[in-house]
């Protein structure tokens, strides 16, 4: 009976002591949370800017309130019902969803086979593949369309696509995870009698998927975004992709920017997908490398 009533004192001190009333946060913290406050505000005020817009009529359009005096959905219903509108997004669909999928394997092949390999010059080929990074994409526009014009690209999926099938900051990114990957586990599936496109997919890829989820959330929303190549590459409106395709909404006199609007809001849905897919793997990836340091 009286460890009894020991066990229920000491269990109410415990109760007691975790409702005791929580010190007031400091001067600092509270400074530090305005100013993530403001940020967030700052970071969240073009999208609802974006989503207001496009629920406003056009002569609402510079009226500078958030919240539409009438607002409505037709901006949606004929956004949508303009066959167009899909063209485009599966274009952009397509084109972004297949260039993914090339930067996944073949920088994660290239980075792989540069870090794990020893052969001489390979880093010559390293410096060689980063010294792109040091050129702007402007300057690459007319040697791109000279190549898609004497190959018979221009118009097409692949004269969009080709200059971003393999990327230099792709290459970089996997080869810089691929040094966490201990030899070990390279060496003991070689001696298991694995081949090294075996060793690479099996071993080597599950160890960096955290790379992999942020290699393919850039280059997926770089070519959902991309805007510059593909207007100048495509030249019917079939083919436009959708940055393209909603700069046509408007012309020299008028530019109906409540369907621009719309537009860009419907076409956040597939960047937000992606993100929230694979963004568990990046946040998984963060943890472990603090766990290693």
């Amino acid at each position: 009976m009286e460890t009894s009533v020991a066990e229920f004192r000491a269990s109410s001190k415990t109760l007691l002591a975790s409702q005791a009333p929580r010190k007031p946060a400091s001067t600092g913290q509270v400074v530090r949370w305005l100013i993530l406050f403001a940020g967030g505000v700052l970071m969240v005020m073009p999208i609802a800017y974006m989503i207001s817009t496009s629920l406003k009529w056009p002569h609402e359009i510079y009226n500078l309130a958030l919240v539409p005096n009438e607002p409505h959905l037709e901006n949606y219903t004929y956004v949508l019902e303009d066959g167009r509108f899909y063209g485009w997004f599966v274009n952009s669909l397509v084109i972004a969803t297949i260039t993914t999928i090339s930067n996944i394997l073949f920088d994660s092949l290239v980075g792989y086979t540069l870090c794990k390999f020893r052969f001489p010059g390979r880093y010559i080929v390293f410096i060689a593949i980063l010294s792109t990074l040091m050129i702007p994409t402007e300057m690459l526009v007319i040697p791109w369309y000279l190549m898609s014009q004497a190959f018979g690209w221009l118009d097409s999926y692949w004269g969009i696509m080709f200059p971003g099938l393999m990327t230099a900051f792709g290459t970089f990114l996997m080869k810089q995870f691929f040094e966490t990957v201990p030899d070990d586990f390279i060496e003991a599936a070689r001696i298991d009698g694995l081949n090294e496109l075996a060793i690479w997919w099996t071993v080597a890829m599950p160890l960096v998927r955290p790379a992999l989820a942020a290699l393919a959330i850039f280059v997926f929303l770089g070519n959902w975004t991309a805007f510059i190549w593909p207007l100048i590459v495509t030249n019917s409106v079939d083919m436009y992709t959708l940055p393209v395709g909603l700069s046509s909404f408007g012309d020299e006199a008028d530019v109906q920017w409540e369907l621009i609007m719309t537009g860009a809001a419907i076409s956040t849905i597939p960047t937000l997908v992606v993100f929230l897919v694979f963004q568990r793997f990046i946040i998984r990836g963060v943890v472990m490398a603090g766990l290693k340091g």
